[in-house]
């Protein structure tokens, strides 16, 4: 078995909005594949963030989203790693951890200064992993959020 990351390209889009579909649903979201869709080819048309795609034995299997960021404290890149999700057949494979280090490698070569994720408090697997490869939760700030739909 062969595992392989690659950044995605517009030419993708319709195997990673599969995916992320897939990735909406996980989190409770109602299937919707043109909302996919459109906003997997808006990311990839505009440049507006990096997608690393899974593939094993030759089949797309995953992918990770990262969102560019700055600190303006110390005045540097940084990345938010915001989606990552590995097809049900796929898992435990070492197809997360692969992009994970994608990720990694890449975010290092843009020069950027740290890589951020969130995760629910009760994804025990996924947090494993990411102590596994050196990520450390942090409780130095509080995240607030503010809803603008009605």
């Amino acid at each position: 078995m062969t595992v392989v990351v690659r950044r995605a390209t517009l030419a993708d889009v319709d195997v990673v909005s599969a995916l992320f579909d897939s990735y909406r649903m996980f989190y409770d979201q109602p299937s919707n594949r043109t909302l996919a869709l459109d906003f997997i080819g808006e990311r990839l048309q505009r440049d507006e963030s990096v997608i690393l795609l899974v593939e094993r034995d030759g089949r797309a299997v995953g992918f990770t989203q990262l969102f560019p960021s700055f600190s303006s404290v110390s005045a540097g890149r940084a990345w938010i790693l915001n989606d990552l999700y590995i097809d049900q057949s796929a898992r435990r494979v070492g197809a997360a951890r692969a992009l994970l280090q994608a990720a990694v490698e890449f975010a290092r070569g843009t020069g950027a200064l740290r890589l951020e994720l969130e995760t629910d408090h009760d994804n025990q697997p996924a947090q494993e992993l990411y102590r596994s490869l050196g990520w450390q939760s942090y409780e130095g700030t509080l995240r607030f959020r503010l809803s603008l739909r009605p």
